[in-house]
């Protein structure tokens, strides 16, 4: 294979890519602002082969609440695919007395069609969200299971500074048309998740 150079001295010079080489780009497909909503649902469809989802500031109505998903192969009619999961965190309190880095046995899932956690007890105080993202790759395939990964950062109700990381994948060789995000208790009170497909 032979290689593609751009004909410009510096990169500030130029001006289009050279046509071997491909984009890769972040496509804004939407972005919903939750404002005392009980959930914020999207749509995708089989433009892209990788969707990423940004949740920014997401503040829940509700102390020590779980922020969750689900994926639904019926348009949003259900969100109740099977899901094999993961989950670890690392966290630091505020005062510097406390440090852990855990896998977490609770909030993992076992072919289950129960909602996964993205981030867990977020607090509800004005200063308290949660930001991350959820990669989710080839969910239309009709041949494959739907792989996953996120991870989140967010002002934990005691005072922690915390990290989740979860992976799993979705067990269904039916494509994955709608994904829905919400807390595990009450609303979300507000925060923007944007949609995205990778060119």
């Amino acid at each position: 294979m032979a290689l593609v150079f751009a004909n410009n001295s510096s990169l500030a010079n130029i001006t289009a890519l050279p046509s071997g080489i491909s984009g890769g780009a972040l496509n804004l497909i939407s972005t919903q602002t939750a404002s005392a909503s009980s959930s914020l649902e999207f749509s995708m469809d089989s433009t892209y082969d990788s969707y990423v989802f940004k949740f920014i500031n997401i503040h829940p109505a509700t102390d020590n609440t779980h922020f969750q998903i689900n994926f639904s192969t019926d348009n949003g009619s259900n969100y109740n695919v099977t899901k094999t999961t993961t989950y670890f965190q690392a966290e630091h309190d505020e005062g510097d007395s406390t440090t852990g880095l855990s896998y977490n046995t609770n909030f993992d899932l076992a072919q289950s069609t129960s909602d996964f956690y993205l981030g867990l007890a977020v607090g509800n105080d004005n200063d308290q969200c949660l930001t991350g993202t959820l990669n989710l790759f080839n969910p239309s395939s009709t041949t494959f299971v739907k792989h996953f990964t996120g991870v989140s950062q967010h002002y934990h109700q005691g005072n922690y500074s915390r990290n989740d990381y979860c992976a799993g994948y979705g067990n269904t060789t039916s494509s994955i048309d709608a994904v829905r995000f919400k807390m595990s208790s009450g609303n979300i009170d507000a925060g923007d998740i944007c949609l995205y497909g990778i060119a």
